[in-house]
C-alpha cells in the first residue's frame, strides 16, 4: 500500500488548505532536498505538534507526549549520552522480559535508525514519535545534567566485582569456554563502552581506533587529524572481552588468539555508512586491535575540495585527462594519496570511459567504476589484476600501489599501449621518485616515456579557527625553519590556544601539501642523463613547481596551520 504524502496528510486533517498546498509545493521546489513538513513548520502554517500527527498519520506510529513525564533510570541507562544526541532519541521505557526498549524520536521518517539501534545495542527497538523541542528538553535536562562519559562508564565498570569474576575465569592461555566467552562479550557494560568509543570516535572524525594490551593496562587510543589522543584507559580485565567483542562483530575467530586475523564491521550510524576494517595481533600479553574508520560522509571525492591551490589544480586537471601515460601520487601511509586519485577518477567518471582499478583493500565504491579488491592468498595480486584488467579494455586504469618491478612493468606497458596509468608510491618528494623507479629496476628509458607527472603530497593538522591567535616566533623554530628574523619580515605565524571546539589541542581538521612534477622534454632529458634528485628539483621549480615546503609556509604565513606542524611534516629542499 502506497505512503500517503505528508502534504496531503495534513490537507485531510484540516491543518491547511488546498490552496496552501500548493505554495508549499511551489516552495519546496524552490528548496530542494528539504523535507515540506520542516518548510511547512517554517512557513508557520502547521505547529510542531500537528506536524508530529501528521507524521504518526503517515507511518502508522504513536505520538507521545514527553514534556514532563519522568523517565526510568533502567531505560536511561540503555543509551548513552553520546548515542541519544547522535540519532536524537529519548529512551522511554524498557521491558526486560521481552527486551523491548521504546524510544522517542523526531525524525521517524529515518528509517534505518530503528536497525542500527538494534544492532549497536542488541535490544528490540519500538520508536515513537515526539516533537523537537521536548526531545531537546529531555536530552539536556537527562544526559546534560547526568554528563555520562567514557571516565564515569570506567570508574562503574571497574567497581563490577561479577564482570571481573567472569573476566578473570576466561583470562587464560589454555582452552577457552567459547560459550561464556561469546556471553561476556555480549554482556552490556561491555558493548555500552565499545558502542561509545566507536560513537566518539566517528564523531570526531577519527581515522583509526587502538586496542592495545599491556602487562598491567589496556590502552585505547584514538588517531584523529593524524595523532593519537590516548583515552581513559578501561580496567585491565576488560581486555579479553573488549576483543572478543570486536572479533565476533568482526565475524573472525574467538577461539584462535595465536595467528593474525584481518575483518571488516560495516555500521550505518546516523544514516550514513561507516566500513570499520578490523586488524587483529597476537602480542605478549594479548590480542592488539587496530580498527581503520572509513566514513564516507567525511571524505569528499572531489577534485576542487582535495586543497589544491588553483594553479596545481588547473595543471594536475589537464594531466589527468592526456590520452596515456603514468600519473603517479607519492607520500607517506595517512597522507590522502588515495583520496587524491579518488576525486581524480570521480572526476574523470564518464558514460564513454571505462575506469578499473585494482586496490588493497577497495576502501571507497564508486558507481560506474568497477573496482577489484587484492586478495593474495588467492593469488590476485596487483601484477595478476593487471595483466587481467588489460584484456578488458580499459582507457584508464588505477593501480593501489607500486611495490614491485613485475607490477611496475606492467604498468608501464600498459601505458605504452594507450592507456592512463594511475598508482601511488612511498617517496620523500616527487623528484626522489623517479630515483625510487631506477631502483626498482625499470628502464631510464622506459621512465622518460610513460611518466607524465607526479604528484608528492602531505597533510598538515589545520589551526583551529576559533581560539587562532598570532604568536611570537622563537629563535629555535627560525633555525628550524632556515630563516632569519629579516627574512620573516613583519609576517607573522599563528597557533590554536586550545578550546572546546578543538578539544584543546589548538588543531581542527586536516589541509593538504602538494607539489606536482609534470614531466617535459629538458626534465626527460635530465633523467636520461642520470642526473641528480636536486638538479631535477631545481628545474621543475624553474617550469612554476611549488614544493611542499613552499607550499607549507604559504599556509603557515595566513595562518592556516603552524610553522611546527610545517617543520614536522616536510623537509628543507638543498
Amino acid at each position: 500500500m502506497a505512503i500517503r504524502r505528508i502534504g496531503q496528510i495534513f490537507v485531510d486533517l484540516g491543518f491547511i488548505t488546498d490552496e496552501q498546498l500548493e505554495l508549499l509545493l511551489e516552495e519546496q521546489q524552490a528548496q530542494p532536498g528539504e523535507k515540506i513538513g520542516k518548510i511547512a513548520e517554517e512557513m508557520g502554517l502547521v505547529t510542531d505538534e500537528q506536524l508530529c500527527q501528521a507524521l504518526a498519520e503517515q507511518l502508522n506510529m504513536s505520538v507521545v507526549n514527553i514534556g514532563d513525564t519522568p523517565l526510568p533510570r533502567e531505560a536511561l541507562e540503555k543509551i548513552t549520552e553520546t548515542m541519544a544526541e547522535m540519532y536524537r532519541v529519548v529512551p522511554l521505557t524498557y521491558v526486560e522480559d521481552t527486551n523491548r526498549l521504546t524510544l522517542a524520536t523526531c525524525d521517524p521518517e529515518n528509517l534505518a535508525v530503528q536497525d542500527e539501534l538494534r544492532t549497536f545495542l542488541g535490544h528490540e527497538i519500538e520508536m515513537v514519535i515526539a516533537t523537537e523541542r521536548e526531545v531537546q528538553e529531555c536530552l539536556n535536562r537527562y544526559y546534560a545534567a547526568a554528563g555520562e562519559s567514557v571516565e564515569s562508564l570506567i570508574s562503574s565498570l571497574e567497581e563490577d566485582t561479577e564482570l571481573m569474576e567472569q573476566a578473570a575465569a576466561l583470562a587464560t592461555d589454555g582452552p577457552i569456554d567459547l560459550t561464556s566467552a561469546e556471553a561476556l562479550a555480549d554482556s552490556a557494560p561491555v558493548r555500552k563502552l565499545l558502542n561509545m568509543v566507536l560513537l566518539l570516535a566517528i564523531k570526531d572524525h577519527a581515522s583509526d581506533i587502538h586496542f592495545e594490551p599491556f602487562e598491567d593496562e589496556f590502552r585505547i587510543r584514538i588517531k584523529a587529524d593524524g595523532v593519537l589522543y590516548e583515552m581513559v584507559p578501561p580496567p585491565r580485565h576488560l581486555a579479553f572481552a573488549i576483543t572478543t567483542r570486536i572479533k565476533v562483530m568482526a565475524n573472525l575467530d574467538i577461539a584462535e588468539r595465536r595467528l593474525p586475523q584481518d575483518g571488516r564491521i560495516e555500521l550505518s550510524v546516523g544514516g550514513h555508512p561507516v566500513d570499520l576494517r578490523v586488524s587483529v595481533l597476537p602480542t605478549m600479553f594479548g590480542e592488539s586491535v587496530v580498527m581503520r574508520v572509513l566514513d564516507r560522509s567525511v571524505v569528499s571525492l572531489d577534485l576542487k575540495k582535495v586543497g589544491m591551490d588553483e594553479p596545481t589544480q588547473d595543471k594536475f586537471e589537464t594531466i589527468i585527462n592526456v590520452p596515456n601515460g603514468i600519473v603517479l601520487v607519492t607520500g607517506p601511509t595517512g597522507s590522502g594519496k588515495t583520496t587524491t586519485l579518488y576525486s581524480a577518477l570521480s572526476e574523470l567518471n564518464v558514460i564513454e570511459e571505462k575506469l578499473i582499478t585494482t586496490e588493497d583493500p577497495v576502501e571507497y565504491d564508486i558507481d560506474g567504476i568497477i573496482q577489484i579488491p587484492i586478495d593474495s592468498d588467492t593469488g590476485v595480486t596487483f601484477a595478476a589484476c593487471l595483466r587481467a584488467i588489460l584484456r578488458q579494455d580499459p582507457d584508464k586504469i588505477l593501480v593501489g600501489e607500486i611495490r614491485d618491478l613485475e607490477t611496475a612493468e606492467i604498468a608501464v606497458q600498459a601505458s605504452l599501449t594507450g592507456h592512463v596509468v594511475f598508482s601511488t608510491l612511498h617517496t620523500n618528494d616527487a623528484p626522489s621518485t623517479v630515483t625510487r623507479m631506477k631502483d626498482m629496476g625499470i628502464p631510464t628509458f622506459l621512465i622518460t616515456a610513460t611518466v607524465e607527472a607526479i604528484l608528492a603530497q602531505r597533510l598538515v593538522r589545520r589551526t583551529c579557527t576559533r581560539c587562532r591567535e598570532a604568536v611570537e616566533t622563537s629563535d629555535d623554530l627560525l633555525s628550524q625553519l632556515k630563516m632569519t628574523r629579516e627574512e620573516l619580515a613583519d609576517r607573522t605565524f599563528h597557533r590554536g590556544r586550545g578550546c572546546d571546539v578543538c578539544s584543546n589541542t589548538g588543531y581542527k581538521g586536516r589541509v593538504g601539501l602538494f607539489e606536482l612534477l609534470i614531466m617535459n622534454d629538458e626534465m626527460r632529458d635530465m633523467v636520461m642523463n642520470n642526473c641528480s634528485d636536486d638538479e631535477l628539483r631545481r628545474t621543475a621549480q624553474s617550469y612554476g613547481m611549488v614544493t611542499l615546503r613552499e607550499a607549507g609556509m604559504n599556509f603557515a604565513f595566513d595562518g592556516t596551520t603552524t610553522a611546527e606542524e610545517v617543520v614536522r611534516e616536510t623537509i628543507l629542499e638543498a
